[in-house]
Order: structure tokens, then sequence, then C-alpha cells
């Protein structure tokens, strides 16, 4: 046990360190740094069996401000709710509304609704928005604004991950917790490498020169993780770019309910880590870094709990940074018991071929 603590102790630290880093560097896009764009903006949102969300994100898209050219495009993917007659409805102005087509073998549904958007689109700015996300007024044009700041080619403003239900709670927060506490992000955006690029594909915005160069997302056509893979690709082809906290202009709640979450996660989880060593050494690393330092205190190991409240810390400092909830700090251990399930559960239904997602088959 006490060899085990100390390799434990060695990556809580690094963990720590890490988190603190990140604590006082991560790039902020904040509405305060707002300017005019001239440049022309697309806003590309591919919907299927999304009539919940059509009426408000369309209203919240065409009141962006600081956009003096920007269009919105939504594609309906084969949809068997009434999302298509719904943005039928409202299709005036800058938005129009396509028709996603059968889908192509070797595609992946949302990556062929992107490839479709993409290509029907005419800004010098992509933006790729899901659905279920909702922006201020000026998130758009200051995420822009950040990236000339920054002279960056793409980038993932990480929307504000909503969680109201207990499982939700515990499983969310997680999302930004498991970069924020195992990259130090200003140095490897500094000097890129595919391996250590963090993406998601919630709230994207990519320059069209840098999209086409990489292939854009027919290069990552049957990618589950297509955003991760995508934001890899522009690396690859010379692109600058990266993950940003846009929790102050955006938030996005993934699911409502716990089934909804579980298949989500199982539909993605066997190809995080990249292969089944991979998924074990992730699980390895929560166990040893999330699980144990708890188990040893409640045996009577002091230095368990100080193991324990050390990774309680980087939980409480990436809820802090990226404003989801530290509240659920405490409760860490059994939220890695949580994802260690939901990895298992994610290759077991990859085994057997029963990995699904909107009612397609993966």
């Amino acid at each position: 046990m006490t060899f085990l603590l100390d390799i434990s102790a060695l990556l809580i630290a690094i963990m720590l360190l890490l988190a603190s880093f990140n604590f006082f560097t991560l790039r902020v896009v904040s509405s305060n740094k707002s300017a005019p764009i001239e440049q022309s903006v697309s806003i590309l949102i591919p919907m299927r069996n999304e009539a919940e969300n059509v009426i408000e994100l369309i209203a919240i898209l065409k009141a962006q401000a600081d956009l003096n050219n920007f269009e919105i495009i939504a594609l309906d993917d084969c949809s068997i709710d009434n999302t298509k007659e719904l943005l039928l409805e409202i299709s005036q102005g800058n938005l129009r509304v396509i028709q996603g087509r059968e889908l192509e073998s070797g595609w992946l549904g949302k990556n062929y609704a992107c490839h479709q958007l993409a290509t029907a689109a005419s800004g010098e700015y992509l933006v790729f928005l899901d659905a279920d996300v909702r922006l201020n007024p000026k998130a758009i044009s200051s995420t822009i604004e950040s990236m000339r700041a920054w002279n960056w080619d793409f980038i993932s403003a990480y929307p504000r991950q909503i969680a109201e239900t207990f499982l939700e709670r515990l499983t969310q927060p997680l999302l930004q917790w498991s970069w924020f506490s195992t990259l130090p992000l200003r140095i490897t955006q500094k000097w890129p490498q595919p391996s250590t690029v963090v993406a998601n594909g919630q709230f994207m915005i990519i320059k069209r020169q840098a999209y086409f160069d990489c292939d854009g997302h027919n290069g990552v056509k049957a990618q589950v993780l297509d955003d991760l893979h995508l934001a890899r690709n522009l690396v690859r082809a010379g692109a600058r770019g990266g993950v940003a906290d846009g929790s102050r202009i955006s938030h996005c709640r993934m699911y409502s309910s716990a089934n909804q979450l579980i298949e989500g996660y199982a539909k993605s989880q066997w190809s995080a880590f990249g292969n089944p060593l991979g998924a074990f050494l992730a699980i390895s690393l929560l166990i040893t870094t999330s699980i144990l330092p708890f188990a040893a205190g409640l045996a009577g190991e002091i230095s368990g709990w100080y193991l324990y409240f050390a990774i309680v810390i980087t939980r409480i400092l990436s809820g802090i940074k990226t404003r989801t909830i530290p509240s659920a700090s405490l409760l860490h251990p059994l939220s890695a018991l949580i994802w260690i399930y939901l990895i298992t559960f994610s290759w077991i239904k990859k085994y057997r071929g029963e990995l699904t997602w909107r009612g397609r088959k993966l």
C-alpha cells in the first residue's frame, strides 16, 4: 500500500501543479474583448431531431452583435420530428435552411452534416455550433477577436457545462478537469503537437482556409470524436489554435436525463483513449489518483486523506476557472468510479456492435 500511495502522491502532485498553472494561465474568451468583425462569418448548425432547440437558438444567433457580414446555415439531418418545419417557418433574412443528404457509406452522421454545411458556406470564418449551445450576444465576435489577438487559426471555446441532475453534477465537470489537470495548456499551445491538442466541437471556430487545408470533416469522416481529430489534423497542417475557456460567453446542457448521459458517453469513450491499452491506462490513472487515496484514508492511512484533499483541490480549481460545479468535488472518487464504468460500458457495447446515437448505428 505504501508503494502505491507513493506513486499516487507523485501523480497527484503533478496534477495539482498543472491545475494550478492552468488556473492562472488558461486563455479566456470574454465579451469585453468584442470588436466589430468585418470579415464574413458563416454560422453552421447541424440539426437532427432538434425541434426543442430551433426557435431559441436561431433567435440568439440572429441577435449576434458586432458581426457586420454573417450568414446562418442550418442543416436538417433527416429529422423525424418537426425540426425542418420549424426551420422553414423562420427561414428569412440571413438564415438559410438546407436539407441534408442521406448518409453516405463511411461517414458518421454529424461529421457528414458538418461537411455539407462547410461546403455550402461562404464565410472567411466557419462557426460550428451544436444546437444545444447558448451564446451571449457578443459570443462569436469576441471569440473571433480573441483568435485575432492570439494569432490563432482555430479555437475551441469550451462552453460552461450545465448540470442539473445528480448524475450530471458528478460526471460533467470531469470534461474540463480531464485536460485542466493533465496538460500545461499555454505551453502545449505555444509548441503544438497533435497528441496534446484539446478540442470540444460544441462551439468551434475555424478560418476557412485552415479548415480546407486539413481536409475538414472529410478527413475525420468516421471518427466518433470528430472535434478532437479535426483539431489534430489542423495542427498537422500547420494551423495554430486550441482550447480556451468560453464559459463567460456560452453554456450548454448536453444531456437532460441519466439515460441520455450514459448513451452519450457510451458512444465515445471507447474512442477517447485510442485503444484498449489506452483505456486501461486511463482507468489505472483514475484508480491511482482518485480512488486509492480515499480508500487508504478510510483504512486509516492519514496520507490517504492528504492525497484525497489534494485531488479534490484540482477539481475545485477546474470548477472555479471554468464555472462548473466545485461543490461536487468532494465526491470526486464517486465521479471517477462512474467514469470508469462509462469507459468499460462503452468498450463492451463497441465489441458487441451495439453503439448507436440519435437513432443511427455507429
